[in-house]
């Protein structure tokens, strides 16, 4: 592979497969967008592939590595049985990238695929950041640690704000805010992770969607020696739980802002804890940085929620954050929304996860040549 100009991005989610056709400087040929909240449509894909036209390389977003990858790969059956046994730890997304990697492979059998992994970005973690404190025999028998996740869109983000702020690459300190179904925060240091808020699987952290984010693990045995079963923990805590169990509204957050706008005091309520925990989260990342020159919001919810933007920015004048009421209100993707006197920069970055993917599977490629 020498001259690779159209790479097909493949990222499969919980709830969609979104598809992409691009080229180097990443600018989109096509895209598609295939929305399939259970089994993923190897039709809708193969109807896709057949009218991009030209694909030279294939790129797919796989969500857990574990310990076994450290950064992209080729796609290989040993890579895929590899991924598959990983399944257990994101069940939401795991079987679905293995079915897109199947789909695809089915009409582009001879174009080279790469996996390109969320947990890679993290893999920089230190031992402070990265290790439980549990028995040394289950974390060396398990491999048992904090591998952290969004760490494809994490990276992009981070150097976007870089880009677009004019901060040394190298140096600079930024938290990135990815809100979307899933929610995470990434402290990164001159490009490097250090620390970010999901750990062994994607449950940790943050409130989302339909996951509940942090939990006290002893309220969770409690309700094991209570008759609630692990599988049914399991389904709670995965599909359940977070905003959904707060507010209702499937957890989709512009239906539970339109339902607090309204009046609905739970959907308010959940909005207020929403907020709370993104902002002493992206504090303590703060604390992880030693200091704090730049704050990104991205995702869906961190591109388009404009008031819970503001409402986290409000927890966080101590560390010099502070907005532009009227640049947060306003159309704001891949822009500055910092307030005139503020000592951190908060910008809003559009979410390009197909961008880090495309980028890193002509890396892989490029090195076999």
């Amino acid at each position: 592979m020498t001259a690779a100009e159209r790479v097909l991005v493949v990222n499969a989610g919980s709830s969609s497969v979104k598809l992409s056709v691009l080229r180097p400087d990443g600018t989109a040929v096509c895209r598609a967008d295939i929305h399939c909240p259970d089994l993923v449509p190897p039709g809708a894909i193969a109807e896709f592939v057949r009218g991009a036209g030209r694909i030279d390389a294939v790129g797919h977003r796989v969500v857990h590595g574990g310990a076994d990858f450290a950064g992209p790969v080729r796609v290989t059956p040993s890579v895929v049985g590899r991924i598959a046994a990983l399944a257990p730890l994101a069940p939401l997304h795991q079987g679905r990238a293995l079915a897109a990697i199947d789909a695809v492979r089915e009409v582009l059998a001879e174009i080279p695929a790469v996996a390109c992994f969320d947990t890679a970005f993290h893999r920089t973690l230190p031992t402070e950041a990265a290790t439980y404190a549990l028995p040394a025999a289950w974390r060396d028998k398990w491999g048992l640690r904090r591998y952290g996740f969004h760490g494809l869109s994490h990276a992009y983000a981070a150097r976007r704000a870089a880009e677009l702020t004019g901060l040394a690459p190298a140096s600079a300190r930024v938290v990135t805010c990815h809100l979307g179904a899933g929610a995470s925060l990434c402290a990164v240091r001159g490009g490097v992770s250090v620390d970010t808020t999901m750990g062994f699987t994607p449950n940790e952290g943050l409130v989302m969607a339909t996951r509940s984010g942090d939990v006290d693990p002893g309220l969770l045995v409690w309700l094991l020696r209570h008759g609630i079963g692990p599988d049914e923990l399991d389904d709670a805590l995965e599909h359940h739980s977070g905003l959904a169990a707060l507010a209702g509204h499937g957890g989709d957050m512009r239906a539970i802002r339109a339902a607090a706008e309204s009046g609905d005091e739970a959907a308010a309520t959940a909005r207020t804890i929403y907020a709370y925990r993104v902002a002493t989260r992206i504090a303590s990342m703060a604390a992880a940085l030693e200091g704090l020159d730049a704050l990104v919001f991205t995702g869906g919810v961190g591109e388009h929620d404009a008031p819970l933007r503001a409402a986290a920015a409000a927890r966080l004048r101590f560390i010099g954050v502070a907005l532009d009421a009227q640049a947060n209100a306003g159309p704001c993707l891949d822009a500055d929304i910092s307030g005139e006197s503020a000592a951190v920069r908060t910008l809003v970055v559009t979410a390009r996860e197909d961008v880090e993917i495309a980028a890193q599977t002509l890396r892989v490629l490029a090195a076999e040549t």
